[in-house]
């Protein structure tokens, strides 16, 4: 009897373990719980997205969006433009756990060094050689010059990037896991944050004088 006992206080123990464990997920937003959710943008976002509209005010122009039109990138020297669609500018992909950029860039244009800190990505070039590069948490450096055609995958959070390569232009559609992926820029989050990161941290991080990061933060406004 005893031991009969102690072994169904083991198993009793063994399945309260498994209860208390953290349950894997293999989306980055949490799924949803209806057919659909658009997003209502003039009410403030919760925790994973922004309220439902309506059904009765949904219609169906509400489920597409035009990622057809070349985008302007002349506008700064990285000559390069995104055309989201995400929550913010297609509310339909609400709770969904998707989204979309269109990438354009003119001749020598750069997606800087950036992260993704919600979502992993992956894209097509649809026009122009394009190099795509990332780095791992280990430092080692991935990439290659991609054609039309060929496609890339970015693990979740490592800084990337995409350069124009090619004689003319560029094209590439990206995806995420995520309806609001998110992007830290690193030259932007380093040397243009509001207020500014203190001269003292990075001429240290990155072994030079103040002069080099002073001059460095005025180039971002900072």
């Amino acid at each position: 009897m005893m031991k009969s006992s102690n072994s169904a206080l083991y198993l009793l123990s063994c399945l309260t373990v498994l209860l208390l464990l953290p349950v894997p997920s293999l989306s980055a937003d949490p799924d949803q719980l209806q057919d659909f959710c658009v997003a209502d943008l003039k009410a403030s976002m919760s925790i994973n997205g922004f309220p439902c509209k309506p059904a009765s005010k949904v219609s169906a122009s509400d489920f597409f969006f035009d990622l057809s039109k070349e985008g302007v990138t002349n506008t700064s020297n990285l000559n390069f433009s995104i055309t989201p669609a995400n929550v913010l500018t297609f509310p339909a992909v609400n709770t969904l756990g998707i989204a979309m950029n269109r990438v354009d860039y003119g001749p020598g244009g750069l997606n800087p060094p950036h992260s993704h800190p919600r979502a992993s990505e992956s894209g097509v070039i649809i026009k122009g050689r394009v190099l795509v590069g990332f780095v791992t948490t280990q430092n080692v450096y991935y990439s290659k010059v991609l054609k039309p055609g060929e496609i890339f995958v970015i693990p979740r959070g490592l800084v990337h990037f995409q350069k124009n390569v090619g004689k003319g232009k560029a094209l590439a559609y990206t995806s995420f896991n995520s309806h609001l992926p998110g992007a830290v820029i690193l030259a932007t989050t380093l040397f243009g944050s509001q207020p500014s990161m203190p001269n003292e941290v990075l001429t240290q991080a990155f072994r030079v004088e103040d002069s080099v990061i002073n001059t460095i933060k005025s180039k971002f406004g900072s």
